[in-house]
Protein backbone atom coordinates (compact mmCIF):
# COMPACT_ATOMS: atom_id res chain seq x y z
CA UNK A 1 0.00 0.00 0.00
CA UNK A 2 2.88 2.03 0.97
CA UNK A 3 4.43 1.76 -2.28
CA UNK A 4 0.94 2.33 -4.39
CA UNK A 5 0.52 6.13 -2.48
CA UNK A 6 3.64 7.09 -3.37
CA UNK A 7 3.00 5.99 -7.09
CA UNK A 8 -0.08 8.44 -6.23
CA UNK A 9 1.63 11.40 -5.01
CA UNK A 10 4.21 10.84 -8.11
CA UNK A 11 1.82 10.52 -10.72
CA UNK A 12 -0.89 12.89 -9.70
CA UNK A 13 1.08 15.78 -11.09
CA UNK A 14 1.49 14.21 -14.58
CA UNK A 15 -2.05 13.04 -14.44
CA UNK A 16 -4.05 16.81 -14.18
CA UNK A 17 -6.36 17.15 -17.46
CA UNK A 18 -7.54 20.52 -18.64
CA UNK A 19 -11.29 21.66 -17.73
CA UNK A 20 -11.69 22.16 -21.42
CA UNK A 21 -10.82 18.35 -22.47
CA UNK A 22 -13.48 16.63 -20.40
CA UNK A 23 -15.85 14.26 -23.17
CA UNK A 24 -18.91 16.26 -22.43
CA UNK A 25 -21.18 13.69 -25.06
CA UNK A 26 -21.38 11.96 -21.86
CA UNK A 27 -23.22 12.68 -17.79
CA UNK A 28 -20.80 10.50 -15.41
CA UNK A 29 -23.06 9.45 -12.61
CA UNK A 30 -21.15 7.86 -10.09
CA UNK A 31 -23.56 6.77 -7.39
CA UNK A 32 -26.32 4.82 -9.31
CA UNK A 33 -23.95 1.37 -9.91
CA UNK A 34 -21.71 -1.00 -8.30
CA UNK A 35 -18.80 -2.16 -10.71
CA UNK A 36 -20.03 -3.86 -13.17
CA UNK A 37 -20.33 -7.77 -13.39
CA UNK A 38 -21.78 -8.08 -17.20
CA UNK A 39 -23.77 -4.40 -17.74
CA UNK A 40 -23.83 -4.46 -20.94
CA UNK A 41 -27.45 -5.85 -22.61
CA UNK A 42 -27.97 -8.16 -25.53
CA UNK A 43 -28.82 -6.94 -28.65
CA UNK A 44 -31.08 -8.03 -30.97
CA UNK A 45 -29.74 -7.89 -34.28
CA UNK A 46 -32.54 -8.50 -37.15
CA UNK A 47 -33.74 -11.68 -35.29
CA UNK A 48 -30.32 -12.67 -33.95
CA UNK A 49 -28.65 -12.14 -30.62
CA UNK A 50 -25.56 -10.17 -30.14
CA UNK A 51 -23.70 -10.41 -26.61
CA UNK A 52 -22.05 -7.49 -28.02
CA UNK A 53 -23.40 -4.24 -29.50
CA UNK A 54 -20.21 -4.56 -32.14
CA UNK A 55 -19.95 -5.67 -35.75
CA UNK A 56 -16.74 -6.29 -37.39
CA UNK A 57 -16.98 -4.40 -40.81
CA UNK A 58 -16.84 -5.56 -43.99
CA UNK A 59 -12.76 -6.14 -44.88
CA UNK A 60 -11.03 -8.28 -47.13
CA UNK A 61 -10.58 -11.82 -48.52
CA UNK A 62 -8.82 -13.62 -51.05
CA UNK A 63 -4.70 -13.89 -50.02
CA UNK A 64 -3.48 -16.09 -47.55
CA UNK A 65 -3.19 -13.00 -45.57
CA UNK A 66 -7.11 -12.50 -45.41
CA UNK A 67 -7.72 -16.02 -44.86
CA UNK A 68 -5.73 -15.69 -41.77
CA UNK A 69 -7.59 -12.32 -41.04
CA UNK A 70 -11.14 -13.42 -41.71
CA UNK A 71 -10.91 -16.80 -39.31
CA UNK A 72 -9.24 -14.51 -36.73
CA UNK A 73 -11.94 -12.19 -36.50
CA UNK A 74 -14.95 -15.42 -36.64
CA UNK A 75 -12.96 -16.92 -34.09
CA UNK A 76 -13.38 -14.04 -31.81
CA UNK A 77 -17.19 -13.23 -33.51
CA UNK A 78 -18.00 -16.36 -31.69
CA UNK A 79 -16.03 -15.98 -28.41
CA UNK A 80 -17.76 -12.87 -27.77
CA UNK A 81 -20.91 -12.68 -29.43
CA UNK A 82 -20.63 -10.35 -32.57
CA UNK A 83 -21.39 -9.94 -35.99
CA UNK A 84 -19.40 -10.15 -38.38
CA UNK A 85 -19.26 -8.95 -42.02
CA UNK A 86 -17.16 -10.60 -45.03
CA UNK A 87 -15.08 -8.53 -47.43
CA UNK A 88 -16.30 -8.29 -50.86
CA UNK A 89 -17.52 -12.15 -52.06
CA UNK A 90 -16.78 -10.90 -55.89
CA UNK A 91 -13.86 -13.38 -56.25
CA UNK A 92 -15.69 -16.17 -55.62
CA UNK A 93 -18.19 -15.51 -58.43
CA UNK A 94 -14.99 -16.11 -61.34
CA UNK A 95 -13.13 -18.66 -58.71
CA UNK A 96 -13.58 -21.14 -55.83
CA UNK A 97 -10.16 -20.92 -55.23
CA UNK A 98 -10.18 -18.43 -52.42
CA UNK A 99 -13.47 -20.06 -51.20
CA UNK A 100 -11.73 -21.55 -47.77
CA UNK A 101 -10.86 -17.94 -47.04
CA UNK A 102 -14.24 -16.48 -46.77
CA UNK A 103 -16.47 -20.23 -45.49
CA UNK A 104 -16.74 -18.84 -41.55
CA UNK A 105 -19.92 -20.30 -40.41
CA UNK A 106 -18.20 -23.11 -38.82
CA UNK A 107 -15.78 -20.82 -37.04
CA UNK A 108 -18.30 -18.24 -36.33
CA UNK A 109 -21.46 -20.97 -35.39
CA UNK A 110 -24.75 -20.73 -35.92
CA UNK A 111 -25.94 -18.32 -33.24
CA UNK A 112 -23.75 -15.29 -34.17
CA UNK A 113 -24.72 -13.13 -37.73
CA UNK A 114 -22.40 -13.69 -40.49
CA UNK A 115 -22.99 -11.84 -43.91
CA UNK A 116 -22.07 -12.12 -47.27
CA UNK A 117 -20.89 -8.47 -49.32
CA UNK A 118 -20.95 -7.39 -52.62
CA UNK A 119 -20.41 -4.33 -55.05
CA UNK A 120 -23.28 -2.24 -56.43
CA UNK A 121 -21.76 -2.47 -59.71
CA UNK A 122 -21.49 -6.23 -59.75
CA UNK A 123 -25.19 -6.11 -58.27
CA UNK A 124 -25.91 -4.04 -61.51
CA UNK A 125 -23.86 -6.28 -64.09
CA UNK A 126 -25.72 -9.34 -62.66
CA UNK A 127 -29.13 -7.79 -62.57
CA UNK A 128 -28.86 -6.96 -65.99
CA UNK A 129 -27.53 -10.33 -67.20
CA UNK A 130 -30.43 -12.02 -65.39
CA UNK A 131 -28.43 -13.97 -62.80
CA UNK A 132 -29.86 -12.87 -59.72
CA UNK A 133 -29.76 -16.52 -59.47
CA UNK A 134 -25.70 -16.53 -58.89
CA UNK A 135 -26.02 -13.81 -56.10
CA UNK A 136 -28.96 -16.48 -53.73
CA UNK A 137 -26.04 -19.07 -54.83
CA UNK A 138 -23.11 -17.52 -53.08
CA UNK A 139 -25.39 -16.31 -49.79
CA UNK A 140 -26.65 -20.07 -49.71
CA UNK A 141 -23.27 -21.52 -50.31
CA UNK A 142 -21.63 -19.01 -47.78
CA UNK A 143 -24.37 -20.09 -45.41
CA UNK A 144 -24.84 -16.18 -44.50
CA UNK A 145 -27.57 -15.05 -42.82
CA UNK A 146 -27.63 -11.48 -45.59
CA UNK A 147 -25.97 -9.64 -47.85
CA UNK A 148 -24.56 -6.59 -48.15
CA UNK A 149 -24.53 -4.10 -50.93
CA UNK A 150 -21.59 -1.72 -51.18
CA UNK A 151 -21.92 1.67 -52.99
CA UNK A 152 -18.70 3.27 -53.84
CA UNK A 153 -18.98 5.60 -56.82
CA UNK A 154 -16.11 7.80 -56.05
CA UNK A 155 -13.59 4.61 -55.36
CA UNK A 156 -14.96 3.65 -58.91
CA UNK A 157 -14.31 6.40 -60.57
CA UNK A 158 -10.79 7.28 -59.07
CA UNK A 159 -9.30 3.13 -59.46
CA UNK A 160 -7.45 2.97 -62.69
CA UNK A 161 -9.67 -0.19 -63.32
CA UNK A 162 -12.52 0.37 -61.68
CA UNK A 163 -16.21 -0.26 -63.10
CA UNK A 164 -18.67 2.53 -64.02
CA UNK A 165 -22.21 2.39 -62.88
CA UNK A 166 -25.06 2.77 -65.76
CA UNK A 167 -27.66 3.39 -63.52
CA UNK A 168 -28.63 5.24 -59.87
CA UNK A 169 -27.60 2.37 -57.47
CA UNK A 170 -31.30 2.88 -55.49
CA UNK A 171 -32.59 1.23 -59.19
CA UNK A 172 -30.06 -1.55 -58.59
CA UNK A 173 -30.92 -2.21 -54.85
CA UNK A 174 -35.08 -2.38 -55.28
CA UNK A 175 -34.89 -4.45 -58.26
CA UNK A 176 -33.09 -6.68 -56.02
CA UNK A 177 -35.04 -6.87 -52.98
CA UNK A 178 -37.96 -8.03 -55.43
CA UNK A 179 -36.17 -11.73 -56.45
CA UNK A 180 -34.20 -12.70 -52.83
CA UNK A 181 -35.69 -13.89 -49.54
CA UNK A 182 -33.25 -12.83 -47.68
CA UNK A 183 -32.58 -9.56 -45.98
CA UNK A 184 -30.31 -6.99 -47.60
CA UNK A 185 -28.27 -4.05 -46.08
CA UNK A 186 -26.70 -1.34 -47.35
CA UNK A 187 -23.18 0.57 -47.40
CA UNK A 188 -21.08 3.13 -48.41
CA UNK A 189 -16.93 2.38 -47.96
CA UNK A 190 -15.60 5.98 -46.51
CA UNK A 191 -17.35 8.55 -47.66
CA UNK A 192 -21.10 8.05 -45.58
CA UNK A 193 -23.98 9.53 -47.78
CA UNK A 194 -25.99 12.65 -47.41
CA UNK A 195 -30.05 13.37 -46.04
CA UNK A 196 -31.91 12.23 -49.60
CA UNK A 197 -29.68 9.18 -50.02
CA UNK A 198 -30.59 8.13 -46.14
CA UNK A 199 -34.06 8.82 -46.42
CA UNK A 200 -34.43 7.00 -49.95
CA UNK A 201 -32.61 3.77 -48.65
CA UNK A 202 -35.08 3.77 -45.09
CA UNK A 203 -37.89 3.72 -47.15
CA UNK A 204 -37.38 0.34 -48.95
CA UNK A 205 -37.45 -2.62 -46.59
CA UNK A 206 -33.71 -3.55 -45.98
CA UNK A 207 -32.55 -5.40 -43.36
CA UNK A 208 -30.38 -2.06 -42.39
CA UNK A 209 -28.04 0.49 -43.43
CA UNK A 210 -24.60 0.35 -42.97
CA UNK A 211 -23.18 3.90 -42.39
CA UNK A 212 -19.00 3.31 -43.07
CA UNK A 213 -19.17 7.37 -42.67
CA UNK A 214 -16.31 9.87 -43.21
CA UNK A 215 -13.58 9.38 -40.94
CA UNK A 216 -13.16 5.96 -41.26
CA UNK A 217 -10.84 4.31 -44.12
CA UNK A 218 -11.68 6.88 -47.25
CA UNK A 219 -11.34 4.30 -50.11
CA UNK A 220 -11.80 7.05 -52.62
CA UNK A 221 -8.30 8.07 -51.09
CA UNK A 222 -7.10 4.69 -51.32
CA UNK A 223 -7.61 4.55 -54.91
CA UNK A 224 -5.84 8.54 -55.23
CA UNK A 225 -2.92 7.27 -53.48
CA UNK A 226 -2.40 4.84 -56.28
CA UNK A 227 -2.85 7.51 -59.19
CA UNK A 228 -0.59 9.78 -61.35
CA UNK A 229 0.89 12.70 -59.17
CA UNK A 230 -1.53 15.36 -60.78
CA UNK A 231 -4.45 13.48 -60.52
CA UNK A 232 -4.14 12.92 -56.60
CA UNK A 233 -3.43 16.93 -56.99
CA UNK A 234 -6.69 17.54 -58.96
CA UNK A 235 -9.22 15.04 -57.63
CA UNK A 236 -8.12 14.98 -53.54
CA UNK A 237 -10.54 18.08 -52.16
CA UNK A 238 -13.52 15.52 -54.05
CA UNK A 239 -11.99 12.70 -51.55
CA UNK A 240 -12.33 15.27 -48.55
CA UNK A 241 -16.02 15.45 -48.87
CA UNK A 242 -18.51 13.33 -46.79
CA UNK A 243 -20.64 12.93 -44.25
CA UNK A 244 -19.12 11.78 -40.54
CA UNK A 245 -21.14 9.23 -38.28
CA UNK A 246 -22.97 11.66 -35.88
CA UNK A 247 -24.01 13.60 -38.70
CA UNK A 248 -25.52 10.50 -39.86
CA UNK A 249 -27.25 9.86 -37.09
CA UNK A 250 -28.78 13.15 -36.82
CA UNK A 251 -30.15 12.99 -40.25
CA UNK A 252 -31.39 9.46 -40.09
CA UNK A 253 -33.27 10.46 -36.43
CA UNK A 254 -34.63 13.63 -38.27
CA UNK A 255 -36.25 11.52 -40.80
CA UNK A 256 -37.56 9.06 -38.65
CA UNK A 257 -38.94 11.86 -36.28
CA UNK A 258 -40.67 13.91 -39.24
CA UNK A 259 -41.20 10.47 -41.46
CA UNK A 260 -42.13 8.11 -39.05
CA UNK A 261 -44.58 6.06 -41.44
CA UNK A 262 -42.29 6.19 -44.19
CA UNK A 263 -39.60 4.09 -42.12
CA UNK A 264 -39.18 0.35 -42.77
CA UNK A 265 -35.35 -0.06 -41.92
CA UNK A 266 -35.25 -1.58 -38.70
CA UNK A 267 -31.57 -1.71 -37.90
CA UNK A 268 -28.57 0.76 -38.25
CA UNK A 269 -24.84 -0.02 -37.88
CA UNK A 270 -23.11 2.68 -37.12
CA UNK A 271 -19.34 2.94 -38.60
CA UNK A 272 -17.05 5.29 -40.16
CA UNK A 273 -14.40 6.80 -38.00
CA UNK A 274 -15.33 4.75 -34.51
CA UNK A 275 -11.88 5.16 -32.60
CA UNK A 276 -13.32 3.48 -29.44
CA UNK A 277 -16.08 2.14 -27.24
CA UNK A 278 -16.64 5.56 -25.99
CA UNK A 279 -17.24 6.47 -29.61
CA UNK A 280 -19.41 3.69 -30.52
CA UNK A 281 -21.36 3.45 -26.82
CA UNK A 282 -22.10 7.47 -27.48
CA UNK A 283 -23.76 7.19 -31.58
CA UNK A 284 -25.63 3.68 -30.89
CA UNK A 285 -27.42 5.45 -27.41
CA UNK A 286 -28.06 8.65 -29.56
CA UNK A 287 -29.86 6.40 -32.67
CA UNK A 288 -33.81 6.21 -32.87
CA UNK A 289 -33.36 3.46 -34.38
CA UNK A 290 -31.76 0.15 -32.66
CA UNK A 291 -27.87 0.00 -33.65
CA UNK A 292 -24.68 -1.45 -32.88
CA UNK A 293 -21.66 0.18 -33.96
CA UNK A 294 -18.81 -1.18 -36.28
CA UNK A 295 -15.73 -0.92 -36.77
CA UNK A 296 -13.08 -2.16 -39.40
CA UNK A 297 -9.31 -0.67 -39.57
CA UNK A 298 -9.17 -1.14 -35.58
CA UNK A 299 -10.24 -5.16 -35.74
CA UNK A 300 -8.00 -5.25 -38.75
CA UNK A 301 -4.71 -4.25 -37.05
CA UNK A 302 -4.77 -6.42 -34.14
CA UNK A 303 -6.41 -9.15 -36.68
CA UNK A 304 -3.25 -9.72 -38.56
CA UNK A 305 -1.31 -11.40 -35.58
CA UNK A 306 -2.15 -14.65 -33.32
CA UNK A 307 -5.47 -14.49 -32.30
CA UNK A 308 -4.77 -13.97 -28.54
CA UNK A 309 -3.04 -10.19 -29.36
CA UNK A 310 -7.06 -9.65 -30.55
CA UNK A 311 -8.42 -11.14 -27.86
CA UNK A 312 -6.81 -9.21 -25.85
CA UNK A 313 -7.66 -6.01 -27.68
CA UNK A 314 -11.81 -7.27 -27.45
CA UNK A 315 -11.50 -7.57 -23.96
CA UNK A 316 -10.22 -4.40 -23.05
CA UNK A 317 -13.15 -2.75 -25.10
CA UNK A 318 -15.57 -5.06 -23.30
CA UNK A 319 -14.16 -3.71 -20.08
CA UNK A 320 -14.57 -0.30 -21.48
CA UNK A 321 -18.21 -0.76 -22.52
CA UNK A 322 -19.23 -2.36 -19.47
CA UNK A 323 -17.93 0.85 -17.51
CA UNK A 324 -19.62 3.13 -19.77
CA UNK A 325 -23.06 1.34 -19.91
CA UNK A 326 -22.67 1.49 -15.41
CA UNK A 327 -21.86 4.73 -15.53
CA UNK A 328 -22.15 7.13 -18.66
CA UNK A 329 -25.40 8.49 -19.35
CA UNK A 330 -25.62 10.17 -22.78
CA UNK A 331 -26.64 14.15 -22.80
Amino acid sequence: MEDRKKDHINLAFESQIPARDIDQRFYYEPMLSAHPVNAIPETNFLGQKMLLPVWVSSMTGGTKLAGTINRNLARASKEFGMGMGLGSCRILLEDDKYFPDFDMRDIIGPDFPLWANLGINQLEDMLRDKQADRIIELVEKLRADGLFIHVNPFQEWFQPEGDRLKKPPIESIQALLEKVGFPIIVKEVGQGMGYESLRQLLKLPLGGIEFAAFGGTNFAKVELMRSEAVEQEMFEPLARIGHDALQMVNMVNHIFENEPESVRVKQLIISGGVRSYLDGYYLINKSKIPAVYGQASSFLKYARDDYETLRQFIQLQVKGLQMAYAYLRVR
